[in-house]
């Protein structure tokens, strides 16, 4: 009896140092999802990209010498039309949102009809966007302004039509009957994205346009 207590002693002993090896586990919920994460430091890595040509903006339009911004040597920017764009994008933001807060709560009409919505804003938005490029007047490399207008507007173009993409694709997965109120992660990080895309374009239209 007595050799039968010290050997389940020292199984106890064995199990505890077994169970007890190495660090503890992580805390899950004190950590950042990777994917969230991954969005966070690609959106940091584009405000960099973005500040380099705010950076030529604003050598052009207030160190340089001799230079002026729009109206300048006979061309206008659209600023009426550029506002309704503007407006289109906020817009797009909020059904956004709906379209969010509606798969948080099983709501898959308000989910499927928030980023259809969404998506044919931004859409919209490009279409509207191509459509001044053809008839703005000027080409890119006619002087500094041009240059820059077209940099700066044409970056940001690049960055809806990526966001744009991702939309549609979680559009098609949302009438194909993914996400749910548990899993709606694939909604959630797009999203994010979307909306940085419309945050920075107002950024870029205060400056261009407005000042």
């Amino acid at each position: 009896m007595e050799a039968a207590g010290i050997s389940a002693s020292v199984a106890l002993e064995h199990h505890d140092d077994h169970d007890h090896h190495g660090p503890p586990p992580a805390n899950r919920s004190s950590r950042v999802d990777s994917e969230l994460l991954g969005m966070l430091l690609f959106i940091i890595s584009e405000i960099m990209v973005f500040g380099a040509f705010f950076t030529a903006y604003f050598f052009i339009r207030f160190v340089a010498v001799g230079h002026q911004w729009f109206p300048f040597d006979r061309y206008e920017l659209p600023v009426a039309i550029a506002g309704v764009n503007t407006a289109i994008l906020l817009s797009s933001s909020l059904t956004l949102h709906w379209a969010q807060l509606s798969v948080k709560n099983g709501n898959r009409f308000g989910l499927k009809a928030g980023m259809l919505l969404t998506s044919l804003l931004g859409l919209t938005f490009l279409c509207i966007q191509i459509n001044e490029y053809v008839h703005i007047g000027f080409a890119p490399q006619e002087n500094a302004q041009a240059t820059i207008f077209y940099g700066l507007t044409g970056l940001h173009g690049a960055h809806v039509f990526i966001g744009l993409t991702l939309l549609v694709m979680v559009t098609v997965r949302a009438f194909r009957g993914h996400f749910s109120a548990e899993h709606h992660h694939g909604v959630e990080v797009p999203g994010i994205y979307w909306h940085f895309v419309d945050v920075m374009w107002i950024v870029v239209y205060t400056t261009i346009y407005i000042l």
